[in-house]
């Protein structure tokens, strides 16, 4: 999993409440289970027509905001069903960071799983980014300090300690499995020893 520190990109603006994830990512692409290839199909009702043509008013396919890395978005995004493609579709899109004033739990955790930082900020708060994002220029992230960066304004963001850690040092529940290898093999060996019929 890709580390994750400082980001700094122009914000898109996507501020519908209650994005479930059917829009996120629909339910013909749920196909594979690869993470790659998704992006393309990400909001694909809301990205394009119905001859599959890029709809030009759909912020994610206007100039800046369709190389955004960060997406402001209404309250409760990531809500419905519990589908992993759709953080996997968002960070195939390019997005590695989400600003909401809620978002459904299995997505909010899924997010960090896959690399991705979903942040909870006062709606007052994320109005002043939104506007800020009309000029087109770059905000800045900062994962370590937990603030953000725009113009002259600084905004501070609480997260979870082990969250954090988790994306500044790039690792997820496989990895953090993998360091424990060698005691996991010894409790694997101890228990072939003294419960052999569990084996």
């Amino acid at each position: 999993m890709k580390k994750f520190d400082i980001l700094v990109g122009i914000p898109a603006n996507l501020s519908m409440i209650n994005i479930d994830t059917d829009m996120i990512i629909p339910k013909q692409f749920l196909k594979t289970i690869k993470r790659t290839g998704l992006g393309k199909n990400l909001f694909f009702e809301m990205r394009y027509d119905d001859n599959e043509k890029k709809i030009e008013d759909f912020v994610l396919n206007k100039e800046p905001y369709n190389n955004s890395s960060i997406l402001l978005t209404g309250k409760n995004f990531g809500c419905g069903s519990s589908r992993e493609h759709a953080p996997w579709a968002l960070l195939d899109f390019g997005i590695r960071c989400i600003i909401s004033s809620s978002f459904a739990d299995i997505f909010y955790n899924n997010c960090f799983k896959n690399g991705m930082l979903p942040l909870i900020l006062e709606q007052k708060k994320i109005d002043e980014i939104i506007e800020y994002s009309k000029r087109k220029q770059n905000i800045e992230i900062n994962l370590t300090k937990q603030e953000i960066k725009f113009g002259n304004k600084l905004i501070k963001f609480t997260i979870d300690k082990f969250k954090k850690n988790c994306l500044l040092n790039g690792t997820d529940d496989i990895a953090m499995s993998l360091e424990k290898k060698e005691e996991i093999k010894l409790y694997e060996d101890s228990l072939k020893k003294n419960k052999p019929w569990i084996n």
